[in-house]
């Protein structure tokens, strides 16, 4: 018999869907699949920004989008019952007007915390804190209003260095009264609902603000993500060992109690990053520091040969590794008779991070898949190599009441990076990127950016979206799109989707992504051509003269500059090839390669959007600045937050039932009782129907869990199946679960009007039939 198992921690909807990651081979005949989770109760949202130069102006837009990620996430929009309008209404204890339903249940417990990019040199003398104070945040939670400042003087929950939404004012145990202990209560404007004179907005906006841009120009954006939410041992110091290596010691107790704080093993778990420049995150083992070196005349060492063509070439090494195994290579030997070193202009010691295997012959970073590992696998590497606890989907506590351990369906990556937004719109009628209404894969004008099966779909003559902003960065192949492939000198080529080309240095012209190459001075500190490019808002122009910081229209060593970030000459217009002004009227990202790829990675888990807004005039459109990125996450969020649909059909027998087990899993701290009348709607498992129970119990999570107790919820039959389906409001007086699919005149269309057009069906759970808290459901189906 063919089965089919999926899971839901705290499921109020069940869905058939595919697993984020590959399936292990199982003996049994039960497969197991995961389910992306639904009916979260909580959120840990991190906000993981960039703080390097150059980011003060992103940061000042995603401050801008803060009003819509909040009002988002605590006061979803609501629903008419046929599903072709939407309102909102005043707070999220407001009801929804009549034949109107929430997007999902407003979100009433929610910690919000940042870290930036800064680890400071990994070793090196780069980046030490003498120059600011941004420059080794070393992932500890920021509250600043200056980014000169050591310490957190925004206030912020209890101190902790987080915010915490709580309008039922219930944190402190008491629901209902206002009390020290509990969090915050307003969402934009100050009022008596909690004891505190500030807003969730005011308060994230001048977070994200404060954040600055002097951080460290080695951004970590990876690392920093990891260290703060996974490394089970973040280290304290690090250092350089007497043979050149680097030794890292002690643990950074500051940054896990922050942790422990922070994130909650029941909560759904979503990172937001902001970042313009692909990630460095640098090894910290070895001589990996030596990347981030930066002293006069320090320059790394040659490749060999075998690197410019074939990175992958099992001789492609760094002239000063051991040449076992390789034939000769002449070039690899410099004049003094050592390992010959790349001239200044081939290594700027501000563009290290990028391409390091072929220009390199070494990889100085970490592999991207220790970012995947740590959002999807239970058990991570230690120093040591062991295998431990990931702490993302670990119990910190084990004494307190929530002893679940988040599953992996729970951990959201959204990265709003490097990327042209032409190349990841949805696309009109007439094949062209479009945010206001560009089409979904239902056919539907929605706008925004492609989700995840879109970006997996063919598209201007290439397998994927991916292949065209990403290409195949394991075999080397460099993305389609010209404007996605990062280099020094200037490029070549036509964007696929838009048919934009790249203008020359030397030629005349513009186009409507990176506006057109420039010449990077000899002598300077090195930089690459952009993905993109936008117009500053007029209040951000700024002149480069004197002692600007963060500032590309300088001249440097007295060369006039032809950057398309700066004003024209007088005289002049943007489609010449002349030097331009100093004066900075447009910002600029670069290809985030390593960001993407985690993205890919991660599939229906990862969410991409543009650090290029399409515009910053119209403040109300719906392309304005990030909205279509905040509209992605939330998007991709809500259909978590707001309940699954099922991608597929099942069918029912006679009695309307369909073929279904649902079981559900939790740690009872050895007090299990299927039969326990507190829980009604809950059965034993017993014959055939206890192959599935062996199965979820062998499951890693399972283990890491401390799962003890497999339950069968049932389900609803006659009446009870009847009101399940047909009463669109709340059942407390029925207990169990029913299939909705009101294609087949099997429930009220209102119950699924949420869904996707492709997806408008769900298994619904009434009253105590819901999963209890900390508890895991899965579903095992028979006959489709």
């Amino acid at each position: 018999m063919a089965s089919l198992l999926i899971a839901g921690t705290g499921s109020a909807f069940g869905c058939l869907s595919r697993p984020i990651a590959e399936n292990k081979p199982r003996s049994t005949s039960t497969i197991v699949e995961r389910l992306t989770q639904s009916s979260v109760d909580k959120i840990d949202l991190l906000l993981a920004i960039d703080n390097s130069g150059s980011m003060a102006d992103k940061q000042a837009i995603l401050a801008t989008a803060i009003p819509d990620l909040v009002q988002g996430l605590v006061n979803p929009r609501c629903i008419h019952k046929d599903g072709m309008m939407a309102t909102t209404v005043a707070s999220p204890n407001t009801p929804c007007l009549p034949d109107y339903k929430r997007e999902f249940e407003p979100v009433k417990d929610i910690h919000i915390g940042i870290i930036s990019s800064s680890l400071g040199g990994h070793g090196s003398a780069a980046c030490q804190g003498t120059t600011s104070a941004s420059n080794v945040d070393m992932a500890h939670l920021l509250a600043r209003t200056d980014e000169n400042s050591n310490v957190n003087d925004i206030p912020t929950y209890l101190n902790l260095g987080f915010l915490a939404w709580d309008p039922d004012q219930k944190l402190d145990g008491e629901p209902d009264r206002p009390d020290p202990n509990d969090g915050e209560a307003d969402i934009t404007a100050d009022s008596n609902a909690d004891l505190n004179n500030t807003s969730l907005v005011g308060q994230l906006t001048s977070m994200v603000e404060g954040t600055g841009q002097t951080g460290c120009g080695f951004e970590a954006q990876l690392e920093s993500v990891y260290r703060f939410l996974v490394d089970p041992e973040p280290y304290e110091t690090i250092g350089i060992d007497a043979q050149e290596n680097i030794v890292v010691t002690g643990e950074d107790a500051v940054l896990k109690k922050q942790r422990a704080d922070f994130m909650r093993p029941s909560s759904l778990l979503a990172i937001i990053m902001l970042t313009d420049e692909n990630d460095c995150s640098i090894r910290e083992e070895g001589k990996n520091y030596l990347v981030a070196e930066t002293g006069p005349g320090f320059r790394l060492w040659r490749p060999r040969t075998e690197c410019a063509t074939n990175p992958g070439d099992k001789c492609c090494r760094s002239c000063s590794q051991k040449q076992d195994g390789c034939p000769k290579d002449d070039s690899c030997t410099g004049p003094d008779g050592n390992a010959a070193r790349l001239t200044p202009a081939e290594d700027p010691v501000n563009s290290r991070c990028w391409d390091q295997k072929r220009r390199f012959g070494f990889d100085f970073l970490y592999p991207i898949d220790r970012y995947r590992r740590a959002f999807t696998e239970a058990q991570i590497p230690n120093r040591k190599g062991e295998l431990v606890p990931n702490p993302i989907f670990s119990d910190p506590n084990p004494e307190d009441l929530d002893s679940n351990v988040r599953d992996p369906g729970l951990v959201f990556f959204a990265g709003i990076v490097g990327v042209p937004w032409q190349d990841i719109a949805r696309q009109n009628a007439q094949g062209q990127p479009d945010l206001l209404n560009g089409l979904n894969q239902d056919g539907e004008p929605v706008g925004g950016f492609k989700n995840s099966d879109e970006l997996s779909a063919p598209v201007a003559g290439a397998a994927s979206t991916w292949e065209l902003i990403l290409g195949d960065p394991a075999k080397y192949q460099p993305p389609k799109d010209p404007f996605m492939v990062e280099s020094m000198k200037p490029r070549s080529g036509t964007n696929p989707i838009t048919n934009d080309t790249i203008v020359a240095p030397t030629e005349a012209g513009w186009n409507g992504i990176n506006g057109r190459e420039y010449t990077i001075p000899e002598g300077s500190t090195g930089d690459l051509q952009y993905a993109c490019i936008f117009d500053l808002p007029q209040n951000a122009v700024k002149t480069c003269d004197g002692a600007a910081q963060s500032c590309d229209c300088r001249a440097v060593g007295g060369q006039p500059t032809d950057n398309p970030l700066c004003r024209p000459d007088a005289g002049n217009d943007q489609e010449d090839p002349e030097p331009r002004s100093t004066t900075q009227i447009k910002a600029k990202a670069y290809p985030g390669l390593r960001e993407l790829q985690l993205i890919r990675e991660l599939g229906p888990q990862g969410i991409v959007g543009s650090v290029c807004p399409r515009q910053l005039l119209d403040d109300g459109a719906a392309d304005y600045g990030y909205r279509p990125a905040i509209g992605a996450i939330i998007d991709r969020l809500k259909t978590v937050l707001g309940g699954q649909c099922l991608p597929r059909t099942l069918t029912p027998d006679a009695d309307q039932q369909v073929s279904c087990l649902i079981l559900e899993a939790r740690n009872s701290q050895g007090q299990c009782n299927c039969a326990d009348e507190r829980m009604p709607g809950r059965l034993e498992v017993t014959g055939a129907h206890t192959a599935a129970k062996d199965e979820v119990l062998s499951l890693d999570i399972a283990k890491a869990s401390g799962w003890d107790c497999v339950c069968e919820i049932q389900q609803l039959e006659a009446d009870g199946a009847t009101a399940c389906r047909t009463n669109v409001g709340d059942i407390q007086d029925v207990h169990g679960w029913c299939y909705v699919d009101p294609s087949i005149r099997l429930g009220d269309p209102a119950i699924v009007a949420d869904c996707p057009s492709t997806e408008q069906r769900k298994i619904r759970f009434t009253g105590q039939g819901e999963a209890q808290q900390g508890a895991t459901l899965f579903i095992t189906c028979s006959g489709e």
